[in-house]
């Protein structure tokens, strides 16, 4: 079925065009390069994977319950509209909610690829070409996996956000080179990574469980990068020069805060417009869920050396100053961890049942 016919409200124009910026930089020295960036690449190349294959798609999923999203994590929970909806009404409201999420994640995954591209052609150094051309497969591969999450196991899509379009256009429309690593591996994969992590960690639900965890361990590599190449750009720049950055990030923090709530899914269930954001706002769930998608991003930005006192109190202000603290290095290596852990336990699963047919047939054979 066609994707358009999937979406639960119009997308409107099936093409988004964003006028190109900037220089494309060719880079004529083969042979140097920075060790840290190129065993990151090496382990790119290492790292690649066939989501048609890696993924058991044969696993059932309940659309209407494919996350096991518990009553309380829904932002109507407790209003005076909770009690009007029938259990039928509860599970399309829960297919909605994993439909509008995973439609984000989609969208992102495609400007994250588009993004990577970008770097591609824009960034200067050889060494940082090299492995983004294995990160913009690592996305294709993740919206690939994405999409059909959405169109074979939930059937329903949602547009992307206005404030994620929004943050996107800013990411691309900037002829700065490091912008589209600012924006798209700092920003947007920061909040993914902790979106993606808090499903991962929660859901009893193995396909989608399974489908984060992969996913999370080529965004550790991704983050890493972006990390690097802006760690050491950014020692470089004048005082000015970082603060129009900070400003930036602050904007953008901001609108992924405020805005990235699902309120289309309530609008969609006829609340209107403001009483839905009312709801968004008042959900203890989504409060701590806001603050936990920070914390792959402010001990990001505090690494690659944008710290200036504007930004700082931003954060303050925003409640997740102390996640500056956290340990970015560790949780990469968690989410690396974890997605070896699922594939060692579902292979030596595969492996039992093989040798028990195995035996089966030998038994039967006497």
């Amino acid at each position: 079925m066609p994707t358009y016919d999937l979406y639960a409200t119009d997308p409107g124009d099936p093409h988004w065009q964003v006028p190109a910026t900037g220089a494309a930089r060719f880079a004529w020295e083969y042979d140097d390069g920075r060790d840290r960036l190129l065993a990151l690449y090496q382990k790119g190349k290492d790292k690649q994977w066939d989501g048609q294959k890696r993924i058991d798609w044969t696993l059932e999923v309940d659309p209407y319950d494919p996350l096991g999203t518990p009553d309380e994590a829904m932002s109507l929970y407790g209003t005076r509209h909770w009690a009007k909806l029938t259990e039928a009404d509860k599970g399309e409201l829960r297919r909605h909610y994993a439909s509008w999420q995973f439609s984000q994640f989609l969208h992102g995954e495609q400007g994250a690829m588009v993004c990577a591209a970008r770097i591609v052609e824009s960034v200067p150094d050889l060494d940082a070409k090299f492995y983004s051309a294995t990160q913009t497969m690592d996305e294709a591969r993740h919206a690939e996996i994405y999409g059909r999450f959405l169109h074979e196991k939930i059937g329903m899509l949602y547009p992307v956000n206005d404030n994620l379009r929004s943050l996107l256009g800013d990411t691309l429309r900037d002829s700065r080179w490091d912008m589209p690593y600012l924006g798209m591996q700092v920003l947007i994969e920061g909040l993914a990574l902790a979106a993606f992590g808090m499903i991962r960690d929660t859901t009893d639900k193995p396909l989608p469980q399974q489908i984060l965890a992969y996913v999370m361990q080529d965004e550790a590599r991704h983050v890493a990068f972006g990390r690097m190449a802006l760690r050491d750009y950014y020692k470089q720049l004048t005082d000015a020069e970082l603060r129009e950055r900070e400003e930036f990030v602050i904007e953008g923090c901001y609108l992924m805060r405020d805005r990235l709530r699902g309120v289309e899914v309530l609008e969609n269930f006829g609340i209107p417009t403001p009483e839905a954001e009312q709801y968004s706002e008042q959900s203890e769930f989504l409060a701590l869920f806001r603050q936990l998608l920070f914390s792959r991003i402010v001990p990001c930005v505090k690494d690659i050396g944008l710290w200036g006192k504007r930004l700082q109190q931003a954060y303050v202000d925003m409640g997740v100053f102390d996640l500056g603290n956290s340990n970015l290095d560790l949780l990469m290596t968690e989410d690396e961890e974890i997605a070896e852990k699922l594939d060692a336990e579902r292979f030596a699963v595969e492996e039992r049942e093989r040798v028990a047919e195995v035996r089966e047939a030998i038994e039967n054979g006497r």
